[in-house]
């Protein structure tokens, strides 16, 4: 999906590396996403999923990502960002996320957010080519966030 192509009134979910580069002001996050997820934010419109703190706290135990002293503080900091709301993990997202009616690979917080994107009737946002190559077959809507 593209950016013009976006209805204004499309839930965004923001795959955890999206949410960094969004807060960061990471260059990696294109231009033209960048400015859909502004307005996404101004409209309230941005989800990030449960698993994404988890996810987010994971890669700054194994050293694999830095975002300051307190990780904690930097989660807060992104959820309380306009338009921004934390989407729980309903028990039909965790169960949908085991029985997708496609061929996924086992990457638990992969399969949560899209299993949460289709929940929510949402176009989930992501770099990840693995899922930008599922969602091309029809299985769920996806903005490539470095566009």
């Amino acid at each position: 999906m593209t950016v013009s192509e976006l209805d204004r009134t499309s839930l965004l979910v923001v795959d955890t590396h999206t949410l960094i580069w969004m807060v960061e002001e990471d260059s990696r996050l294109g231009v033209q996403t960048a400015e859909a997820l502004n307005r996404a934010g101004w409209e309230g419109r941005i989800v990030v999923s449960a698993i994404t703190p988890w996810e987010i706290g994971l890669l700054v135990s194994k050293g694999r990502l830095r975002l300051g002293p307190d990780v904690m503080q930097w989660i807060r900091e992104a959820l309380g960002r306009p338009g921004v709301r934390l989407a729980p993990l309903e028990p039909e997202i965790a169960v949908a996320s085991t029985r997708l009616p496609f061929e996924m690979h086992a990457d638990p917080a992969d399969r949560i957010l899209v299993a949460t994107a289709r929940h929510l009737g949402a176009t989930l946002v992501t770099a990840d080519a693995a899922l930008l190559q599922l969602a091309a077959r029809g299985n769920f809507r996806t903005l490539d966030a470095a566009r």
